[in-house]
């Protein structure tokens, strides 16, 4: 996803996941459990809509800093994708940062889980939860011009 704004900017609010539930609506809060400026243990909980009810979910991960080469990652550590592994990239391109959010997520039971990972965690709770956390960043960065 393109987004209009300094690559600094948009990397601060991506990675201090603690201001999300601040300006992302579908977070309920997260805890920085320990760590330092480069590697710290995040608690994450969030909501997922389902028809009319919100249902909450919650994930333990290891985040590590590079600020430096534009990049977030996270390691699911507990919760319904644990063993994902999670990278956002920030590239500039032009007066824009391209924004990537690549997971890899193999479970470990290979015929079920394929279909756990696929079918369930995927597109139920990955995809949608990391489209909207792109979409809300890209209209709050915006719409501070």
């Amino acid at each position: 996803m393109l987004i209009r704004g300094d690559r600094e900017h948009i990397y601060r609010l991506a990675s201090q996941v603690e201001r999300w539930p601040d300006i992302l609506p579908h977070y309920r809060a997260v805890d920085i459990l320990d760590g330092d400026s480069r590697s710290r243990t995040v608690r994450m909980r969030c909501f997922r809509r389902f028809g009319p009810v919100n249902w909450p979910c919650q994930w333990l991960a290891e985040q590590e800093l590079d600020p430096e080469a534009g990049k977030i990652r996270y390691r699911h550590l507990a919760g319904p994708a644990k063993g994902m592994r999670v990278e956002w990239s920030l590239e500039c391109c032009g007066d824009s940062v391209r924004t990537t959010i690549t997971h890899l997520f193999e479970p470990r039971i290979p015929i079920f889980g394929s279909i756990y990972s696929d079918r369930i965690v995927g597109p139920l709770f990955v995809s949608r939860i990391a489209g909207q956390t792109l979409e809300t960043i890209k209209r709050y960065v915006e719409g501070e011009k």
